[in-house]
């Protein structure tokens, strides 16, 4: 019995310019928030300057995002990356000459999108990618739960399972209740509260501005009025953004020491930054696409161009490199943007409040912004998901889940190989056992003939080898390799070979159209 196959969704209206004020502003305050801590985030634990993050924020909208084919995917610094920036930082001697390298990275993006190398992108199961955001939002909800709570055990937009002190995400989750803050769990309480109201249709209809920037407004508004009060549940700046000073983030701008064009290791490490962000960018648009609620396509190659662009500004201008984000391009979708106007403002906002509000920023409770995220996380990895996943079958199944595993004890991109080694298995199992050859002669006729199928590859060797163990002695058998367009030299091998295994069981065996290659000697 076929698997079940849930019934198709009608998209909703394409978007028009009447979306900019009322969708897309409002979803880029939402994005540029949850952004804010994020970039900087990353850059303390990459060990690069506060303001190589802000830089590849903004260059993530104000240059990737105008280029890229992508309505709702955000670009930005990535988490993923962060391991690779420490060590190439370090290997390096310094940030300066890790920038040349970012540079590498964009002009090799360039390169690969011309080359149309963004084709690999085809070739991600859809299995393996709704995985992926299942696995993402389950590490939303397990990174910001203890947010929620006021624990900050990790640096914030830290995605690995593993902890520097030796502990893991698992480990933060058990040592919450010792490291409750009761201001941080009732802000978080009473936004993620706010946000299942919000989604009410009526209030949709009613009101203007999108829930998660009214969860900040919140957040903001009770941790002044606990202040005001000299309450003990007033949170302290240890459990707010925490921004420097304008002065400071721009006295760490850091340029490009060309000299180090000329050392291997710079190029080593463009090349490394070339293939893993633009692995990370396809799987993030391949993600994207799906949970677009207009089903948009974007296109690879033009993504892989809008990306090395980016990564080009961001490495002249001393940022991070930039990639496709699949959290920031959830909370703009979950925010209400439809067209890349909401990647664009967000990246204008970043730039602009970081030097002229960063007081105000400083007031925004973490626990605020992690009820964003864990209710983001809530909805990629929603339950039905699971059981969507369960009908469709085992082949489909299996790697859905052990991709999920896989990227919650390790990282994005183990975790996805993982999973795509799982899926092709499934693939080559299929082709291994599905028949290579079809029968063309009647029942009962003297002689049996085959025919090999359109492309006889190495993948079916197994089929075509298992098949001929089986032909019983003193059979009259033609295999006829006319038709296929493609015969490997692992088949006519097979097939020539088995003249000498024929003679031995009186097997009257004729080829026609196989080419005659010389048997591999034995060794």
């Amino acid at each position: 019995m076929p698997p079940a196959t849930p019934a198709p969704q009608t998209p909703p209206p394409h978007p028009d310019k009447s979306t900019w004020l009322k969708d897309d502003l409002a979803a880029s305050v939402v994005v540029f928030l949850v952004a804010l801590p994020l970039c900087l985030g990353i850059a303390l634990a990459s060990g690069a300057p506060l303001i190589a993050g802000i830089i590849a924020g903004v260059v993530g909208g104000l240059v990737v995002a105008p280029i890229s084919g992508s309505a709702l995917m955000v670009s930005g610094p990535a988490a993923g990356l962060t391991a690779i920036v420490v060590t190439a930082i370090s290997d390096l001697g310094g940030y300066q000459p890790f920038v040349v390298a970012v540079v590498v990275a964009g002009a090799l993006q360039i390169g690969l999108g011309l080359l149309g190398a963004g084709v690999v992108s085809y070739y991600f199961p859809s299995s393996v990618i709704k995985g992926m955001l299942a696995a993402i939002g389950l590490i939303l909800i397990m990174k910001q739960l203890p947010y929620a709570v006021g624990y900050e055990a990790e640096p914030i937009g830290d995605e690995s399972f593993a902890r520097g002190d030796n502990g893991n995400t698992f480990t933060s989750l058990l040592e919450i209740p010792s490291q409750l803050q009761y201001g941080a769990v009732l802000i978080a309480f009473i936004g993620l509260a706010l946000l299942v109201v919000w989604e009410r249709p009526a209030l949709k209809k009613l009101l203007f501005l999108p829930g998660p920037l009214v969860v900040v407004l919140a957040g903001v508004g009770i941790n002044e009025v606990l202040s005001l009060m000299a309450s003990p549940l007033a949170l302290g700046t240890d459990h707010l953004v925490q921004l420097p000073a304008a002065s400071m983030l721009l006295a760490e701008f850091s340029y490009p020491t060309w000299v180090s064009l000329g050392d291997p290791m710079v190029w080593r490490v463009g090349v490394t930054l070339a293939i893993v962000a633009s692995i990370e960018t396809l799987l993030s648009m391949e993600a994207t696409d799906k949970i677009d609620p207009y089903k948009r396509q974007s296109p690879p190659n033009k993504e892989l161009i809008a990306q090395g662009a980016g990564n080009a500004v961001s490495g002249l201008l001393g940022g991070l490199p930039v990639t496709g984000v699949i959290v920031r391009s959830s909370a703009n979708i979950d925010a209400g943007g439809k067209t890349k106007r909401s990647a664009i403002a967000h990246s204008f906002l970043l730039g602009a409040a970081v030097v002229a509000i960063p007081g105000l920023l400083s007031r925004i409770p973490l626990a605020a912004l992690a009820a964003i995220l864990l209710y983001t996380g809530y909805k990629l990895a929603n339950p039905k998901l699971f059981k969507v996943a369960y009908r469709l079958g085992r082949e489909h199944f299996i790697p859905f889940v052990v991709t999920i595993i896989a990227i919650l004890l390790t990282d994005l991109l183990v975790g996805i190989g993982i999973g795509m080694a799982f899926g092709a298995f499934f693939i080559l199992r299929d082709h291994a056992t599905s028949p290579a050859m079809t029968r063309i002669s009647p029942d009962g006729a003297v002689l049996t003939r085959y025919v090999l199928g359109d492309q006889a590859t190495f993948l079916a060797k197994a089929s075509i080898s298992e098949f001929l163990q089986a032909v019983p002695a003193g059979s009259r058998l033609e295999i006829d390799g006319r038709p296929a367009r493609r015969i490997d030299y692992d088949i006519a091998e097979l097939l020539i070979d088995y003249k000498q295994t024929a003679i031995a069981n009186d097997v009257d065996y004729r080829l026609v159209g196989v080419p005659d290659v010389k048997s591999t000697p034995a060794h």
